[in-house]
């Protein structure tokens, strides 16, 4: 491996929550290109199953299942970012040598991005710990906003009513090529 660095093998979800229609089609041609063209399912199955989200009505959700490199999550939240209007989630996978990740991402919010261990549970650093500690001040209520904020707790109440409603949603499994 002479020169070259070797990156973990992972694998993550893509929930496209909520999204007008119209981006549909954006949305996949983003997704293959993070992917690439020889990930994608064959011609006939290539597009993600859109269903319509009973919790806006007028809009679809959809859902895959990927696997890739360690960092793929990453590359998929940055380019679902550049939608307007959109609800979504893109999780990956711990690994050895990586922590799991969750993107979290809605229209008011904007994105906000969780560390997370083998199981899926949030983790926070020690170092923004004591960041938030230090500039709480002894103050509870502000050190009980700031875990709320590490957290991202208003994602996860904006997010939980799309995530119900999508819950018998069909999921396409995807590879990434590299």
């Amino acid at each position: 491996m002479s020169g070259t660095t070797a990156r973990s093998q992972t694998r993550g979800v893509v929930f496209v929550h909520s999204t007008p229609t119209a981006l549909c089609p954006h949305i996949e041609w983003a997704l293959q290109g993070v992917f690439g063209p020889h990930a994608r399912p064959p011609a006939t199955a290539s597009r993600l199953q859109w269903i319509p989200q009973p919790a806006q009505p007028g809009t679809v959700r959809g859902e895959l299942s990927w696997h890739g490199l360690a960092g793929t999550g990453a590359a998929v939240a940055t380019r679902l970012r550049t939608f307007d209007g959109i609800r979504y989630e893109v999780t990956e996978d711990a690994t050895p040598g990586h922590d799991g990740s969750r993107w979290s991402h809605t229209p008011a919010l904007g994105i906000h991005h969780t560390a997370t261990n083998a199981v899926g549970d949030a983790m926070i650093h020690e170092n923004r710990l004591r960041a938030l500690v230090e500039a709480s001040r002894g103050d509870a209520r502000a050190l009980a906003d700031g875990i709320d904020r590490l957290l991202g707790t208003a994602w996860d109440a904006e997010l939980d009513v799309y995530r119900h409603a999508g819950e018998d949603a069909p999921v396409r499994h995807l590879h990434a090529a590299g």
